[in-house]
C-alpha cells in the first residue's frame, strides 16, 4: 500500500513539475487586457484584402484592433509572415515555405490579389506607421524535423526583429521547444503555450503519445508559460489546472457560428486576454482569460483573459 502511495505521489509531483505555468506577471499582460485582435490582420471572406498582406495588418492597426500572426523563415532565412506550412492554399506555387527562397517566394500573389507576402520587419514598420500601440501576439511556426539549432536562430532572428517595435507583443507556439527557447533569450518577454485538444492532434497523425502531451501541455516545464492558448473545445483536466496555478488562459480561434457569449463567460472566469478577426480576432478579456474568433464578416479572432 505504501508503494502504491508512494507512485502516486510521484505521478502527482511530476504532473505538478510538468504543468506548471511561469510566474504571474500582471505588468507585462496589462497591455493586452480588454484589446480585440485580429487574427492574421483585418480581412474578410473574399480575401480581400487578403490574409497577412501588408493592407490587412493596416486595417487592423487603423480600425483599433491588435494582431495575431505568424512568422517562419524562407529557404535563405529571410523572416517573412505567412501562416501555412506550405503555400498551397493562399498563393499559385507548391511546396513548404521554409524551402523557397525569399526573392520567389516574395513574388507569390496571396489569394489571387496584387498582394505579396511580407517580410515581418516590413509588417512591424506597416503596424507601427498605421497604429504604434497596436499589440501584436506573434506564434512562432515549428515543425517536429526542425533541428534545435534551426529554432534558436528562428526565435533569434524573432526577438531581434520585435526590439524595433514600440508598441507591446508577446510570442507564442505549438512546440514547447520554442517557448522554452524564447524563455532563454528574452526571459523578460511574454510568452505563451497554444495546445489543440488531443482529438484534433490524433485527426492530424499524432501518435497517441506525443498527443496526449502537447493537449495537457506537459511540455510546459521547458518554457513555463504565462498564457495557456487553447481550442474552443472543452478544457482538459491539465488545461483547467493550468489555469487554476495562475495561467492566462487565451482562446483560439473563435468563429462566427460559435456561441462567442458562452466563450466570453468561460474566458472571463479566469485571466484575461482575447483576440479577434475584423470584428474579432484576438482581444484579451477583463479577466486575465483569453480567447481568439472569427468575426461575423470578417476572418480570424482571438481572445485571451
Amino acid at each position: 500500500m505504501k508503494i502504491l502511495l508512494c507512485i502516486v505521489l510521484l505521478l502527482v509531483v511530476l504532473t505538478l513539475f510538468a504543468v506548471w505555468p511561469g510566474k504571474r506577471r500582471d505588468a507585462l499582460r496589462a497591455p493586452f487586457l480588454g484589446r480585440n485582435c485580429a487574427h492574421r490582420g483585418f480581412f474578410g471572406k473574399d480575401q480581400r484584402p487578403p490574409e497577412n498582406s501588408l493592407p490587412a495588418f493596416a486595417a487592423a492597426a487603423k480600425n483599433g484592433y491588435g494582431i495575431e500572426l505568424d512568422v517562419q523563415f524562407t529557404a535563405d532565412r529571410r523572416l517573412v509572415v505567412f501562416h501555412d506550412d506550405t503555400l498551397d492554399r493562399m498563393t499559385p506555387a507548391k511546396g513548404f515555405v521554409h524551402d523557397m527562397p525569399w526573392a520567389e517566394f516574395s513574388t507569390q500573389p496571396l489569394a489571387g490579389s496584387d498582394e505579396h507576402p511580407p517580410l515581418f520587419a516590413d509588417m512591424l514598420r506597416t503596424v507601427a506607421e498605421a497604429n504604434p500601440d497596436t499589440p501584436l501576439i506573434v506564434e512562432i511556426k515549428s515543425r517536429s524535423e526542425y533541428k534545435h539549432t534551426y529554432l534558436e536562430e528562428l526565435c533569434r532572428a524573432t526577438i531581434a526583429e520585435l526590439k524595433t517595435y514600440p508598441g507591446p507583443y508577446c510570442i507564442e507556439s505549438f512546440d514547447p521547444r520554442v517557448v522554452g527557447i524564447v524563455r532563454r533569450q528574452a526571459p523578460g518577454q511574454l510568452r505563451g503555450q497554444l495546445a489543440d485538444s488531443y482529438r484534433s492532434y490524433r485527426k492530424t497523425g499524432a501518435h497517441p503519445v506525443p498527443a496526449f502531451v502537447f493537449s495537457h501541455c506537459l511540455g510546459n516545464f521547458l518554457g513555463r508559460p504565462d498564457f495557456i492558448a487553447w481550442c474552443p473545445e472543452k478544457r482538459n483536466w491539465a488545461v483547467r489546472l493550468c489555469a487554476r496555478l495562475g495561467a492566462m488562459m487565451v482562446m483560439w480561434t473563435a468563429l462566427p457560428e460559435h456561441d462567442t457569449r458562452k466563450l466570453e463567460a468561460e474566458t472571463r472566469s479566469f485571466s484575461s486576454g482575447t483576440r479577434r478577426n475584423s470584428s474579432i480576432s484576438n482581444a484579451y478579456g477583463r479577466c486575465h482569460c483569453g480567447r481568439i474568433w472569427n468575426p461575423p464578416l470578417r476572418t480570424g479572432c482571438r481572445v485571451s483573459s
